[in-house]
C-alpha cells in the first residue's frame, strides 16, 4: 500500500499507518513529518522522501527503510527492530535507543548514541558508514556504536567522544584517537576477538548499502573505546 504523504499534516499520517497495522507500507514523498513508527511493533515501512524528527521514537519491532536523509532524534528510545537510512542523520541519532539496530550510510550530527542502555537480552547496535559530530556515545551505558569514516580523511568523530560513558562499547575504524578524549575513557587497538563482535554488523551494513567490500573493513584496524573501571565517572557525582 502506498501513501501519498506531500501536505499531509503528521498527526493524520501516523493514525493511517497505526489504521493499517501489518500492512507493507510505502510513504512517497514524505516532507519532514514527525514521529513516523512511534511506538509500533509489527512495521514494514519503506520511507521515500525526508522523515522529520523522532522517527521510530520507541519502535518495538520489525523494520523501516528510508530512501533518503533522516532529521534528529531518529530511533530515541527505541526498543527493537531494524532502522535503515540510505543517507545521513540528524543530532541524537539513537539517543536512550535501549535494543534494535540503526544502520546510517553516511554521517551523523552531535551527540548520537548518547544514553544507548542495555538490559539482558536487549541490546542496542548503531553502525555509522561516515562521520559524526561531538559527543558520540555521551553517557552510553550499553551496546555497541561502529563508526566506519567511509570517505572520510582523519578521524571520523568529532571532539568530547564517550563524555560520561559507563557502560558499551565504541568502535572507531582507523588508528587515531578522537581529539580531546575524555581521561575516563579507556582505549585500545581492537583485537581479533574484539572484532568478532564487529563482523556481523559489518557484514549486514554492506549487505544493506552494497558501498563498501566487508572483508575490507574486516581486515582494517580498529580503535576500541569502553569505560576505565579504574577510574569511573561516578565519582564526578558522588561524595566519598
Amino acid at each position: 500500500m502506498n501513501i501519498n504523504c506531500r501536505g499531509l499534516h503528521f498527526q493524520k499520517l501516523n493514525d493511517t499507518i497505526r489504521g493499517n497495522h501489518g500492512v507493507p507500507l510505502t510513504l512517497d514523498n514524505c516532507e519532514g513529518q514527525r514521529y513516523i513508527g512511534a511506538g509500533l511493533s509489527g512495521l514494514d515501512l519503506t520511507i521515500n522522501g525526508t522523515p522529520g524528527n523522532a522517527l521510530a521514537c520507541y519502535m518495538n519491532g520489525e523494520r523501516i527503510t528510508v530512501n533518503g536523509n533522516a532529521q534528529d532524534a531518529t530511533g530515541d528510545t527505541m526498543s527493537g527492530g531494524t532502522l535503515i537510512i540510505h543517507g545521513s542523520s540528524g543530532d541524537a541519532t539513537g539517543y536512550g535507543m535501549r535494543g534494535g539496530k540503526i544502520f546510517v550510510r553516511d554521517g551523523v550530527g552531535y551527540r548520537a548514541g548518547i544514553h544507548m542502555k542495555q538490559y539482558q537480552e536487549m541490546f542496542p547496535k548503531l553502525v555509522i558508514g561516515g562521520k559524526t559530530g561531538n559527543f558520540l556515545g555521551e553517557y552510553m551505558a550499553g551496546g555497541i556504536l561502529v563508526v566506519l569514516g567511509l570517505g572520510i580523511e582523519g578521524v571520523p568523530v568529532g571532539r568530547f567522544c564517550a563524555t560520561g560513558i559507563h557502560g558499551g562499547k565504541i568502535f572507531i575504524r582507523g588508528t587515531e584517537l578522537p581529539p580531546e578524549l575524555p581521561v575516563q575513557v579507556a582505549h585500545r587497538t581492537a583485537t581479533a576477538e574484539d572484532k568478532k563482535e564487529l563482523e556481523p554488523l559489518i557484514r549486514e551494513y554492506c549487505e544493506t548499502f552494497k558501498n563498501a567490500d566487508a572483508a575490507k573493513l574486516l581486515a582494517d584496524e580498529y580503535i576500541l573505546l569502553y569505560p576505565d573501571s579504574s577510574n569511573p565517572y561516578k565519582q564526578l557525582y558522588v561524595n566519598n
